[in-house]
């Protein structure tokens, strides 16, 4: 029976005694799983020959065979106690050297040194250090081979021997699981790339002549034996064309579908809200925020819907816009809504679109939208915490077209609440919201609604054009007048402990001239954490979680009560968080905004939407357990008044970690469009994606957003080209298989959270 990709991975691994680590160790199923599972990095084999060409530290992996071994005995330093050593010279060409193996027990170092009997040929991978003017291995990981008909798994052993002995100057080295090694993994790939027959391409030929890429079978080879380095990046360049060029075709295949459904253009003429609103602006706007709101004005009055991001720098001004296009809409006769994630947020939204309209918004129950002297629109609240009573008038108005904007938290999506005429969806921070969210909300509409989502975290074009590449990207670069500058700096505990003291003293400082202050923690109380939050975690280059400091975090209650009584004692303190009853946070947010509190200590819950033009100064506790794109939000909520902001970046993290990488980055920019590419090469993807956040993997396997931008640019450009030529992919009907698969997929979920 023929071996393909689609056949079990046992077809391979036969009898193996390392079938199950294959299988559920690593959940490698089938051959092409196998054959898929790449290499994550290489290590240079070492020509002993050139020995003096050999770099202290340096991983080599070494091919010879073993020429005396002895065991000696000294004492440990630190325990006093006997110790072993295995002193093995190893014969590689015409060089030598020197393999230690330390151990505890004598039995174990002379068992060792029957392994390494002289005459045993084997592989050794270790990382290159000088003893005594001689260069060695210490403690290397090894295989060796021995007598094959001696060996009570003579096959495996002589397999073993041929695939290491076709080494080429690149060993691979792969993800592994408890139990496996590297040679185990060679062996059982080099056996599959020699058995499997019929590997068929996904990619026409035609698209591999016109991009370069090289043919599957031929990639495989190159990923897993190459000869050289350039090899590995062929290979490499083909893996990354093929998902880029299938994740291209999903998100062109959305926008033609889009394009082809019909909806309600909204043209404005109805009313004349949209000029009045403009004519009592007290300042002119952006030239970003006029070029955004002429497109969003032309892509509303499209006979199929708008689906756009907006995107913008903290405090560029992406809520006036949205606003604005809201407006158009009401003026067509129809409804807005805006939903945000949390009541704060909702609330804040509020306050600032019915300030922002003044008189424009109708109150009480002085009738919907009607001509006069002046139109007007009921601007509506709805949020989860609202009582049956408070939410009964809303919801008639809503209903009857009376509101002409509604804003709201996840209470918009009931079934209760009903649309007389949804023209337009705005989504704020739109990453906290699910495709089903999303799609309750624009199930309301008559007919399929307009989309605006909105993001104060930037967005690198590659990220754009690969998550959210079925929506058309509006950028808002440019900050209104009076946006001041903000200084950030970093308050290093590990080395200064006593500048805490410092800290609180210039807090006091500003109170003292009258202006506000934010201090966040990312704690509540003791070790809960706010709502639906999640800590920053930091991976080394390999992969591997680096666990974060087991010392306290700051928590709201604790530090309240620690500043009140203590460094800020006599100042307005108060807390916010998200378990406080909805009537205390917005009257402890009010409290703020109107002056009566000198210092608000919270949880993250102020990151997004919160405008206090007096707050000029942020301490952020615990600011490592944080990641870029959120401290770059939370400090955006200081100096927007014109005053000149600080904040100040409180931690323990120690030099050269990766936590103390991010907050160095943060403070020696402001440019979140910069930021954002540390963010995502901090994270790799996983995160943005919107991969389980249980670890470091990413919807995307071969892929990376950044480093991959040419490649995206060609895939994207390629899926254009074959879409317009054949729209249903009949031509290449293993290319149309694979992009059915992504859209089924999780992936595919991941891609409409945009």
């Amino acid at each position: 029976m023929a071996i393909t990709l689609e056949s079990p991975i046992e077809a391979v691994l036969g009898n193996s005694k390392h079938a199950t680590k294959f299988t559920k160790g690593l959940g490698l199923r089938t051959v092409g799983d196998l054959l898929h599972h790449f290499p994550r990095r290489y290590l240079r084999t070492a020509d002993l020959s050139q020995t003096p060409q050999l770099h202290e530290g340096e991983m080599l992996t070494v091919l010879g065979e073993v020429v005396r071994s002895v065991v000696r005995q000294h004492t440990d330093r630190r325990t006093g106690r006997p110790a072993f050593r295995v002193e093995t010279q190893l014969r590689a060409g015409d060089a030598d050297l020197q393999l230690t193996f330390f151990s505890k027990s004598q039995r174990i170092a002379e068992w060792r040194r029957g392994v390494l009997a002289p005459g045993t040929r084997g592989v050794f991978v270790g990382k290159a250090g000088s003893f005594r003017g001689e260069w060695q291995l210490a403690n290397p990981q090894m295989v060796v081979f021995g007598d094959p008909s001696d060996s009570e798994n003579a096959a495996e052993a002589a397999d073993t021997q041929m695939a290491v002995e076709e080494l080429t100057e690149l060993f691979p080295i792969y993800p592994l699981t408890a139990g496996l090694q590297h040679w185990d993994v060679m062996r059982a790939v080099r056996f599959a790339r020699q058995v499997v027959e019929d590997v068929a391409d996904v990619i026409p030929e035609q698209l591999r002549t016109a991009y370069d890429v090289p043919g599957l079978r031929d990639a495989l080879d190159l990923i897993h034996a190459p000869h050289e380095w350039k090899d590995v990046e062929r290979a490499r360049h083909r893996f990354r064309f093929e998902e880029a060029l299938g994740l291209q075709l999903v998100l062109a295949r959305r926008r033609r579908a889009l394009e082809k459904m019909g909806t309600t253009a909204r043209t404005g003429g109805v009313h004349h809200l949209l000029e009045a609103f403009d004519e009592r602006l007290p300042f002119t706007l952006t030239k970003g925020q006029a070029e955004i709101g002429e497109e969003l004005e032309t892509a509303l009055a499209q006979p199929h819907p708008m689906n756009r991001l907006l995107q913008g720098e903290v405090g560029s001004g992406k809520t006036l816009v949205a606003l604005r296009a809201m407006l158009r809409v009401v003026d067509s006769g129809g409804q807005a809504a805006l939903l945000a994630p949390t009541e704060v947020l909702a609330q804040q939204h509020y306050r600032s679109i019915t300030a922002m309209l003044g008189d424009l918004a109708a109150s009480g129950l002085a009738g919907g939208l009607f001509a006069g002297d002046q139109e007007q629109t009921h601007v509506e609240l709805l949020t989860g915490s609202m009582t049956k009573t408070q939410r009964k008038g809303p919801l008639s108005r809503i209903a009857t077209g009376e509101a002409g904007i509604v804003v709201g938290t996840h209470a918009l999506l009931q079934d209760q609440v009903m649309f007389d005429d949804l023209g337009l969806v705005v989504v704020d921070e739109q990453h906290r919201f699910g495709v089903e969210q999303r799609a309750a909300l624009t199930d309301k509409a008559g007919t399929p609604p307009h989309l605006l989502v909105m993001t104060a975290t930037p967005i690198p074009r590659t990220v754009a054009m690969t998550v959210f590449g079925d929506l058309e990207v509006s950028t808002l670069t440019e900050l209104p007048a009076g946006r001041a500058e903000i200084q950030t700096n970093l308050v290093a505990l590990v080395d200064h402990p006593g500048w805490i003291t410092r800290v609180w003293e210039r807090v006091r400082e500003e109170v003292e001239k009258g202006h506000q202050v934010y201090v966040v923690a990312p704690r509540i109380s003791g070790d809960e954490p706010e709502q639906g939050e999640s800590d920053q975690r930091d991976f080394d280059a390999d992969g591997n979680e680096v666990k974060a400091s087991p010392a306290q975090l700051s928590a709201v209650d604790e530090v309240t009560e620690e500043l009140t009584g203590g460094p800020l004692q006599g100042l307005r303190v108060a807390k916010l968080h998200g378990k406080l009853p909805a009537e205390e946070k917005e009257r402890t947010m009010s409290a703020f905004a109107a002056g009566d509190i000198d210092v608000l200590v919270a949880t993250t819950v102020i990151e997004v939407g919160v405008d206090v033009p007096n707050a000029t100064t942020m301490v952020i506790l615990d600011a490592d357990r944080f990641g870029v794109s959120q401290l770059h939000q939370l400090r955006g909520r200081v100096g927007r008044g014109g005053l000149h902001g600080l904040c100040l970046l409180v931690s323990h993290a120690e030099a050269g970690t990766p936590a103390r990488t991010r907050l160095d980055a943060v403070a020696e920019t402001t440019d979140g469009f910069a930021l954002s590419r540390v963010d995502l090469d901090q994270r790799r993807e996983g995160d943005v994606l919107g991969a389980s956040q249980s670890g470091r993997r990413s919807s995307l396997e071969s892929l990376r957003v950044l480093r991959d931008e040419e490649t995206i640019l060609e895939a994207r450009e390629a899926a254009e080209k074959l879409l317009e030529a054949d729209p249903e992919l009949a031509a290449a009907p293993l290319l149309a298989e694979r992009v059915a698969a992504i859209e089924e997929s999780a992936s595919a979920e991941y891609l409409e959270k945009s």
